[in-house]
């Protein structure tokens, strides 16, 4: 009975129900017929004080801050910094997705909706200038990967509540990773354009003057993720206030400065806020339930202790925890494995004497590569549904930048002085 809600979740998650409520039926059907002594009111209470979490706040607001900068024009104005810089080299258009995801991780957080805003945008626009098809729709998925590892992401804050780190460190920890995903991309770009003669988006280099006036133009842009990291580092405000304030200052850079912020815009904002912060938030809240279950059954106090006896060292435990994520990566969706894994491997972490920031970039790493790998990844599925290419085409064009990411995946895991360079200098 100990492990029966385990199998449960996996039974009811495979058979298309949403994790949210594979999660919540596992813990209900323990609590209900194997641990009869908790009472029922219990769980209710647990599954209501779940949500009652002054940080869960800044989750609604980065959501919210995603979909102002569609309408807003800052997208269009990052993609257009992202060409002056990029633009010239092997592969242009290419390499300005990669650049792109990561300027955009700093503002909306979300790798689906990197993924599927560049698969309406760039794709396209790849496919009219001879690159392939299923090689634009990798590298959309594969460098959308980036944008949730780029502060303020959503998971970065997921982890940094059930972890009890802090958020402002696992913010600004999430750059060094990020950037070395972005340098990988681009290498991996670079050398598959040479070879198959994908040529630059620009003529040639963009001169000074061009980077710096695009930079005028894209400045309001770029201010936003530095002003939300320096606010928090001198104690302006905290991340949750940070949210309701990018939010605040996406609406008035859109309205009055770009333009392109409409009034009629709002309410599609606000419903797909509310959609999105609905299914995030469930997750969270359901996790939380069945993380009482484990608990209960003390199930990462033997985790650990197991884990312990096998590796005997930190490097090998990690090794092992790698291996096994990337496994749930294949099947399971990344923010699902986040939500279940996290309260397991969190104890296990500490009890080895990681550090908890550094061991939650890795988590946040790994689980990315998830979200492009075959058959379940969550970016790969948004953008093939998109751009119409099949899987298995799609699979034959990702390998590649699979491989790169996994080698940052290696550097981010065994060298911690340099993901933890940032967050120590605080």
């Amino acid at each position: 009975m100990s492990i029966f809600p385990i199998v449960i979740v996996m039974a009811l998650y495979f058979s298309s129900i949403p994790i949210a409520f594979a999660l919540l039926a596992a813990a209900l059907a323990y609590f209900t017929f194997g641990d009869v002594g908790t009472p029922p009111d219990l769980i209710l209470q647990k599954f209501i004080t779940s949500a009652s979490s002054f940080p869960l706040l800044a989750v609604p607001f980065f959501i919210m801050v995603g979909e102002i900068m569609n309408f807003s024009g800052i997208s269009s104005s990052l993609m257009k910094m992202a060409d002056v810089l990029t633009g010239h080299m092997k592969g242009g258009l290419a390499q300005v997705n990669v650049v792109l995801s990561t300027l955009m991780g700093g503002i909306s957080g979300s790798a689906n909706a990197d993924a599927a805003m560049q698969s309406k945008i760039l794709v396209p626009e790849m496919t009219k200038r001879g690159y392939g098809k299923s090689f634009s729709t990798a590298i959309t998925a594969a460098s959308s990967a980036i944008a949730p590892v780029i502060p303020p992401g959503i998971n970065l804050i997921i982890y940094a509540l059930i972890a009890q780190a802090s958020v402002a460190k696992m913010f600004i920890g999430g750059y060094v990773p990020g950037i070395l995903m972005c340098v990988s991309l681009m290498l991996a770009v670079s050398f598959i354009s040479r070879r198959r003669g994908y040529v630059p988006s620009r003529e040639k280099r963009a001169t000074a003057k061009e980077v710096v006036i695009q930079f005028k133009e894209s400045i309001w842009a770029l201010l936003l993720p530095f002003g939300i990291i320096l606010g928090i580092r001198f104690g302006v405000f905290t991340p949750t206030e940070a949210g309701a304030i990018a939010v605040l200052f996406c609406t008035v850079v859109g309205v009055f400065f770009y333009k392109q912020l409409k009034w009629h815009h709002f309410p599609i904002i606000l419903k797909n806020t509310v959609l999105a912060t609905s299914s995030v938030v469930l997750i969270i809240i359901s996790a939380s339930v069945f993380g009482q279950y484990m608990s209960w059954e003390r199930i990462p106090h033997q985790l650990t202790q197991s884990l312990m006896t096998f590796s005997g060292t930190p490097w090998i435990m990690l090794l092992l925890i790698n291996v096994f994520l990337l496994f749930l990566g294949m099947f399971l969706e990344g923010g699902a494995v986040l939500i279940i894994v996290a309260p397991l491997l969190v104890p296990v972490a500490r009890s080895m004497g990681l550090d908890m920031i550094h061991f939650g970039l890795i988590l946040i790493v790994n689980i990315m590569i998830g979200g492009i790998t075959p058959p379940f990844g969550s970016m790969m599925l948004t953008t093939c549904s998109i751009t119409g290419v099949s899987v298995g085409s799609f699979m034959r064009e990702i390998w590649p930048f699979i491989l790169c990411l996994l080698f940052v995946l290696v550097v981010v895991t065994y060298v911690p002085s340099l993901v933890l360079l940032l967050p120590n200098l605080l």
